[in-house]
């Protein structure tokens, strides 16, 4: 009897335990939907966040829940989705949310201290929105925080000293924002500390406070960039669990504690570059072989290297530039396993470079000039073949090259200018990506090696001040040589006019053996003999005939294709897709597509027509020719990921047309034609406030193709003359992305039969098959360039006519050369916004691909030039190393 009592006690408990489940997961399916609500979700990536879903709510984006019931939120990661709006305190209402991840967004708010209503959070992440205002010193309200991360927004003001009660916090980043005053001594409590980040915060002018010692948990202290003055506290030996130190680029003074080495013995990372630091080189900083980074430079160091640097057997990147050190430098660095950069440019080092350099197998990039080292350069150098910098200028080596000096099959750039070496310049065949090599002021003999011709990449080749002997190798002349010296040698023979053209005469003089078109001695066979004028004529006369007779052929053979074209195309079988309501019918397309709507020569891929539909309305119409075939459904794919693009500077794809043999793409049109027709005008003129409009058009459109679009898209055939110009000048790219439409096979034979020197392709692209973005910036650099010098990128009138990169490299070696290469139809008042994207074209049309911008920070820096006041300086020497980027 007892226990059929107990039977509706345990009903009773089950349905209020289901009702209790029941109704906390309505609560906390109605507290997610009133947080989506208060945000803006442009993208529609929280579609699913929705009641009539079918998703149960623990499965929707970005969040987690407890593994075993009854499920509850803890976690919510909504990075990187676009968002906007207003961060909502409803989240606070979730009992268990331990995480908060709202990083690389666009909120726009000051610091939402509703949230620190939310008793269980642990980890608050709002790095890389648009947070602005001060921390309030509420901020010790989120009492249970152990990841605080406001860092790359532009929060100002001072740093209160509330945060000093957050005791549970674990990792601090506050870096990159606009924090003003004096750092508070408040750090000291916060004793769980493992990451404190104060960087790049340029107005923040405050010692390092002294308690920064007692974070004895602190394993990175990132401070770099920022106003810290003063010498370091001596308390900083204390940080024994540091692994990473950055100091660099502040005001600091005094010395380094030289116990700070063997305090720290954890330290893997320690960079003190860019300060106003003095003494000598702290000993005892490898005692336990873990440092992989070692920066000392642009200080007042002095003294020598102690030994026992060579026990960093995990070194990778060492660097004391640009200091007073002296002695020998320490022979153990040359072959640590893992080191891959020295510098110690600016020294008073000496010593040689030993053999065993081969052994450094990871080694990228040397730099050592001006200093006093000495010696043969060894023949261990050319069995690394890692490296691709070896700078050595200014020092005493001597001695012959050694034959495989340059084989490393990376080598860029080689600077041994200014020494005493001697002998023969060996054949450079295995480092095909050298850009730059200067052996300028040594005492070498011989011919200049033929294989300099075949290095593809080759633009900076400085041979001056030697003892050369022998012809100028003719292949040269098929280089784009930015920069040729060879003044001062005993060169004999003709030179290539190509190589003379736009070229400093200086660059030439002290050879009286040289001659050709604007030089002393001018060559014997300049002036034809008079047989050879008539042998001349005569064959002129030939060919003449000859393509007369060949054109009427083609011109007949045309017309009869056209016809039968149209014939077949009326009773072809055609396919359409329009994206926008277009009243036009196939055949009204092709029935319009005659010489009279064709506009210009055709482009790459086939002729542009300008058709006038029933409506009154115009569009541009592309014939696509050469490409693969396909499936229609995979051909309508990849068409509609292009339609789906959406963005001011790229012109709109309004449909299209296929059969068997043919695509139509209807664009857009846009009244004022192409930039590149515009540019190739006599009488072109446009003032620099359009001009720039254009250049950040064109910058903002190829970012949004390489970052914003998903998916990502390389344009890879950026010119002047794919870049339209509607009424309001405001530029439009088309022809993108083509590649995916006619195939890629198709798209390279296309590109490569039709323009395979074009000065728009990056120099990369004769050896590397894989398409980059770096390749489309440097197309960008090209049309920039264009836009500043008013010069078409490419003259037709003369084959001996230079490309507008190899112009304007060619003009900035001279002195006030960067001044000649801007428009003088542009007011002088615009002068220092063009230099200042003249600098920023020839960084986009660097030779290295690595030295490039990316889009994003092209349209940045084009952005801010009409506020910049001082724009860099623009100049080039005769040697490697100048301001020019590479």
């Amino acid at each position: 009897m007892a226990k059929s009592c107990n039977y509706p006690l345990l009903l009773i408990l089950s349905i209020a335990f289901i009702y209790f489940v029941h109704s906390s997961a309505s609560s906390e399916l109605d507290i997610l939907l009133t947080f989506k609500h208060s945000i803006e979700d442009s993208k529609n990536y929280l579609s699913i966040w929705s009641k009539t879903s079918n998703t149960h709510y623990c499965n929707w984006t970005g969040i987690t829940c407890t593994t075993t019931p009854p499920l509850s939120v803890t976690s919510i990661n909504l990075k990187s989705l676009n968002l906007s709006g207003e961060m909502s305190s409803s989240l606070c209402r979730l009992l268990n949310l331990t995480y908060l991840n709202l990083a690389d967004n666009l909120f726009n708010q000051p610091i939402p201290l509703q949230l620190s209503q939310c008793n269980s959070l642990e980890t608050l992440n709002l790095s890389n929105n648009l947070i602005w205002g001060t921390i309030p010193d509420q901020i010790s309200q989120f009492g249970s925080l152990k990841v605080l991360d406001l860092s790359r927004n532009h929060v100002e003001g001072k740093i209160p000293e509330g945060i000093g009660l957050l005791r549970k916090l674990e990792v601090l980043n506050l870096g990159s924002n606009l924090l003003s005053g004096t750092v508070p001594s408040v750090f000291g409590n916060l004793t769980e500390l493992v990451v404190l980040d104060l960087s790049q915060n340029s107005y923040l002018v405050s010692q390092i406070p002294s308690d920064i010692g007692k974070l004895e948990k602190l394993e990175q202290l990132l401070l770099q960039t920022s106003g810290f003055y003063g010498e370091l506290p001596d308390s900083i030996v204390g940080l024994r669990s540091l692994t990473t130190l950055d100091l660099s680029q502040n005001n600091l003074t005094g010395r380094v504690p030289q116990t700070l080495g063997s305090s720290l013995k954890n330290l893997v990372s320690f960079d003190v570059s860019e300060n106003k630091l003095l003494g000598s080189f702290p000993d005892g900083i490898c005692s336990q072989k873990g440092v992989i980074y070692l920066s000392l430079h642009t200080n007042l160091f002095n003294g020598s290297i102690p030994s026992s640097i060579n026990q960093c057997l995990n070194l990778e990147r060492f660097q004391v530039q640009n200091n007073l050190f002296s002695g020998d430098f320490p022979t153990g660095i040359w072959s640590l396993p893992k080191i891959k950069l020295i510098r110690a440019e600016n020294n008073h080092f000496s010593g040689a470079i030993p053999e065993s350099i081969a052994m450094a197998s990871q080694l990228e990039q040397v730099q050592i000039d001006n200093n006093s080292f000495t010696g043969r350069i060894p023949q261990g150098l050319g069995n690394v073949k890692s490296l691709y910098r070896f700078s050595a200028s200014l020092n005493g080596f001597d001695g012959e090259l050694p034959q495989n000096f340059c084989d490393s099959p990376v080598m860029s750039i080689i600077n041994l200018s200014h020494n005493s070496l001697s002998g023969e310049i060996p054949e450079l065949k295995k480092c095909r990506k050298l850009v730059s090599l200067s052996l300028a002021d040594n005492s070498l003999t011989g011919n200049m090696p033929p294989s300099l011709s075949d290095l593809p990449v080759l633009t900076y080749l400085d041979l001056s001040d030697n003892n050369l002997t022998g012809p100028i190798p003719q292949g040269l002349q098929n280089l784009k040589l930015a920069l040729f010296n060879v003044s001062f040698n005993q060169l004999s023979g003709k030179v290539p006019y190509s190589l003379i053209s736009g070229l400093p005469a200086s660059f030439l003089q002290g050879n009286p053996e040289l001659c050709g078109p604007g030089l002393p001695n001018s060559c014997s066979d300049d002036q034809p003999r008079h047989q050879d004028i008539g042998l001349t004529t005569l064959t002129c006369a030939l060919i003449s005939l000859a393509f007369a007779v060949g054109t009427m052929v083609v011109v007949a053979g045309f017309i009869v294709y056209q016809r039968s074209y149209k014939q077949r195309s009326q009773v072809g079988v055609w396919r359409s897709v329009f994206f926008y309501p277009l009243r036009v019918t196939e055949h009204d397309l092709i029935m319009g597509m005659d010489d009279k709507s064709a506009v210009g020569n055709g482009g790459v891929f086939g002729r542009v027509y300008i058709l006038s539909l029933p409506s009154g309305e115009q569009v541009a119409v592309k014939k696509l020719v050469k490409f693969e075939t396909r499936s229609s459904k995979a051909l309508k794919v990849e068409i509609k990921t292009l339609a789906k693009i959406r963005h001011k500077n790229i012109v709109k794809l309004l449909g299209f047309c296929h059969s068997e043999d043919s695509i139509f793409l209807i664009y857009e049109f846009q009244q004022r034609g192409s930039l590149g027709d515009l540019i190739g005008r006599m009488d072109f003129q446009l003032e620099w406030s359009v001009r720039m409009k254009i250049a950040i058009g064109i910058a903002q459109g190829l970012a949004y193709l390489h970052k914003d679009y998903v998916p990502h898209l390389l344009h890879r055939n950026v010119k002047s003359r794919n870049i339209l110009l509607d009424e309001d000048f405001e530029p439009k790219l088309t022809d993108f992305a083509l590649d995916r439409i006619v195939g890629e096979a198709a798209f390279l034979s296309t590109i490569t039969s039709e323009s395979p020197v074009s000065c728009y392709n990056a120099p990369e692209y004769g050896y590397s098959k894989k398409p980059t973005e770096q390749m489309d910036v440097y197309s960008f650099g090209v049309v920039l360039l264009e836009l500043v010098t008013g010069r078409p990128a490419e003259q037709d009138e003369s084959p001996d006519s230079l490309d507008v990169v190899k112009w304007v490299r060619r003009k900035v070696n001279i002195s006030n050369g960067a001044f000649q290469v801007l428009d003088p139809n542009v007011s002088s008042s615009s002068q220092e916004e063009m230099l200042g994207a003249l600098e920023i074209a020839l960084r986009c049309t660097s030779v290295m691909p690595e030295k490039r911008p990316s889009m994003f920070e092209v349209v940045k820096s084009l952005q801010s030039l009409g506020s910049r006041t001082n724009l860099p300086c623009i100049e080039l020497s005769g040697s490697e190393d100048h301001s020019l980027p590479i």
